[in-house]
Parts: structure tokens; sequence; C-alpha cells
């Protein structure tokens, strides 16, 4: 039985994984901060069959101890500060989390699994400022926050630690993937959940920042297994996922209202408060490095997306009301 250990578990990215890993005979971990509120939702439904133990990337003993419990085949580092709009409020923090927590993760396994093979989950928020459309991996890299900014961090030191030590570390550029798992802060569930909350008349209207703004977004489920692919090649190597295929925000927002029978120019607010302080306009990345290699391709279309999110929010607002 292989054995994995993911941070992040918790996270929409880390239970989809799980769940992944369980269907493949996996025993799974997954590292928790510790919190005085329960914080394990997106994975209640398979609780009973993972291992959760304490760490924090903050904390390197953490991380060590954790590896020697878990005795991992694989490590899928998935834990960060997420948030690109957080990040601007908060960029010591996203860069301990996010950047330096990186380092000390590689380093835990270093030390405690050598062996182990090692995921690390990049952004497509590095290419910021776009230099190429689309983005591949050899794209240049021109972040533009500072959660950009320390994923690239992230996304190097993988690579120094792969090249210096021999690791077998890859990184997923992973481009926007969203589900209903997503968290309400972020812009896809955002709209989303107030679509539902308008539909049911909880709420008269959304506010955003910029519509123009366009994204290659995906579905979580289907990226997941890309995590899983790269870690089964006998080289470690740097894989753009993504759809080759870019929507606005606005229409991401007009499919939703669409789809729950609304007129979104009744509803949508414009709010300076959204906007960024430096913003990225377009971001479309090519997967065909993993189409090839991996044999990964998306099954998730952009509309199937948005109305299993829409779906979703509908039935979860219905039910709590």
């Amino acid at each position: 039985m292989k054995r994995a250990l993911i941070t992040g578990i918790t996270g929409q990215d880390g239970s989809y994984l799980a769940e992944l890993l369980l269907s493949k005979g996996y025993k799974v971990y997954g590292l928790t901060r510790r919190a005085s509120t329960q914080i394990t939702g997106r994975i209640d439904h398979i609780l009973s069959h993972v291992e959760l133990l304490p760490g924090d990337l903050l904390d390197q003993s953490s991380l060590v101890e954790a590896v020697e419990a878990s005795k991992p085949d694989e490590v899928y580092n998935l834990a960060a500060q997420s948030f690109v709009q957080t990040s601007w409020n908060q960029p010591v923090l996203t860069a301990e989390f996010t950047a330096v927590g990186v380092t000390k993760m590689l380093e835990a396994c270093r030390k405690a699994a050598p062996k182990a093979r090692f995921y690390q989950a990049s952004s497509s928020e590095m290419f910021g400022k776009v230099q190429a459309v689309p983005q591949i991996e050899s794209t240049p890299f021109y972040p533009r926050s500072p959660y950009g900014v320390a994923k690239l961090y992230g996304h190097w030191i993988t690579v120094n630690y792969r090249e210096s030590y021999n690791m077998h570390a890859s990184s997923g550029i992973l481009f926007n993937h969203e589900s209903p798992r997503r968290g309400v802060e972020f812009v896809t569930r955002k709209i989303t959940h107030n679509v539902a909350l308008i539909k049911h008349g909880l709420a008269t209207e959304l506010r955003l920042g910029n519509l123009d703004a366009r994204r290659d977004w995906g579905f979580a489920g289907d990226y997941v297994e890309a995590m899983w692919l790269m870690l089964q090649q006998d080289k470690p190597d740097d894989y753009v996922i993504g759809t080759n295929e870019t929507y606005s925000v606005k229409e991401f927002v007009e499919l939703a209202f669409e789809r729950a029978d609304l007129d979104w120019k009744k509803y949508v607010k414009l709010d300076e408060r959204f906007m960024r302080p430096a913003e990225v306009d377009l971001l479309i990345g090519n997967p065909e490095k993993a189409k090839k290699v991996l044999g990964w391709t998306p099954k998730t279309s952009f509309k199937q997306l948005v109305n299993m999110m829409v779906d979703s929010d509908l039935k979860l607002v219905q039910e709590s009301k």
C-alpha cells in the first residue's frame, strides 16, 4: 500500500486529492494546523479513512515529525496562504507560508524521507503580467502580487532541491481551478454563492471588481489527477495545467446568473474595494506538455463548471433556509 502525505488536506485541492488517492488504495495522511474551530468540512465524508497529523508550515520540527510518522512514498505540498487579495494586506505572512514554508517542507522530506516523491503546488499567478500568450512551462515569469512572488520562490526552491539533492520533486503550474468546494472569498464561488442567495431572496446585489480580467478556469477535481500523474513519472519535471481557453469574469457572471434564470445586470455592482493594486489581465495555459507526457487532459468544460457550482450553491442555500 502506497503512503501519501498531503499538506493542506482540508482545502479544496486537498480534499479532491485525498479522495483520488483513497480510490487508488493509498494510505492517506493529512497535515493540519491546530484551530479552535472545526476546519474539516471538505473532508468530513472521508475523515474516517484518512489520518490527520498535527503540523504547521511555520514550524520545522512539526513537519519533520509528520514526515517521520507518515513514512510517505509521495508528498503533496498544497498548503499555503492561497488568497491573492489577502497577500496585499498580509505580504509577510504570505511569504512565510507560501514561500519559506515550501523550503521547510522540502527540508523535512530531505531529512526524513529522501526517497519520497514531492509535488509542489505552483500557480499561474507566477506569470502575472504575461510575457507570451498562451503560457507554457518556458514562458518568463512576471508575478504581480505578493502571492505570485511567494509562489515563484516556492517554485524555484523546488527546482533547486531537485537539481541539488537529486530529489524527485515536481511542480504543477496550475491555472485557476474551481469547484463547489472553493472558498466563498474567491471570485468564482463568491459569484455562484451570491447568485443562490439572490435567487432565494436572501440578497439583493453582488459587488465585484474588474469584470474584464480573463482567466483559464478548470475543475479542481480534474486537476488533482494531474498532480498524481506527475509523481508517477520516472523523471520529475514541471507542468502547466490548464484548459487553453480563457473567459472573463463577466462571462462567468453571465453564465452563473443565466443558470438561475436571473438578469445579472439588475444585481451586479462594481466596487473599487475589489480592484487589485496591480491587475493580472489575462491568463491562459497551454497544457500540451502534460497531455503528451502525462496523458492528461481536462474533462470538465467552462459551462459545466459554472453550472455545477451554481447548482451546488442553490441546493446549499435552500437546505440552510
